[in-house]
């Protein structure tokens, strides 16, 4: 009778290390009908626009949690639902990354390092500067989305650029333009 070298035990194997076995900024080879100097590319770019992606949904939940004032309940559930759909955002990108065969940036302190936009201060700011800086980091990702949809669409790598213009940018732009009106000084009574 054999034994096995691994008797059958409930014990999980703790403290394990993996390999890497893809290196970030590297892709794999697939099946795609895509050059590889066009999925590099477009790994190269989504990964820009998946870390700023990953902060504007971060920079949504913070500033959902320490919305203050008169407009807070309103604003408070408004930037919840955004951030939601960045989260999905999120996760459509790095989808995007992985079928183009490379590696979706996702460690936190990764993405602060390759972001392009900046800190919001640690406190809570007024709330116009919160919906202010949501807006600068929008048109952030936005000017970045049209650019990389643009030069995928001149080579061919259609659904970056769908990833991109139907989803990325008009997610985007829609909520940008919810953003904005909140900034527009009227008053709710004329005396």
């Amino acid at each position: 009778m054999t034994t096995s070298p691994n008797p059958v035990s409930s014990q999980p194997w703790l403290h394990q290390k993996g390999k890497v076995i893809q290196e970030f900024a590297t892709v794999k080879q697939l099946p795609l009908g895509l050059s590889y100097d066009t999925r590099m590319y477009s790994c190269r770019r989504l990964n820009k626009v998946l870390a700023d992606t990953q902060i504007l949904y971060s920079l949504y939940k913070k500033h959902h949690w320490n919305m203050r004032g008169a407009t807070f309940y309103q604003l408070h559930v408004l930037l919840d639902k955004h951030a939601g759909e960045q989260l999905e955002l999120v996760d459509t990108i790095a989808e995007r990354v992985q079928t183009l065969g490379g590696v979706a940036v996702g460690d936190p302190r990764h993405v602060a390092e390759i972001t392009s936009i900046p800190r919001p201060p640690d406190g809570v700011e007024e709330v116009p500067g919160m919906l202010a800086r949501l807006l600068e980091a929008h048109e952030t990702i936005l000017v970045k989305a049209h650019d990389v949809a643009a030069r995928r669409a001149e080579l061919g790598d259609d659904g970056t650029n769908d990833v991109l213009v139907s989803q990325v940018i008009r997610t985007g732009e829609l909520q940008a333009w919810f953003l904005a009106e909140l900034l527009v000084d009227t008053p709710l009574v004329r005396v």
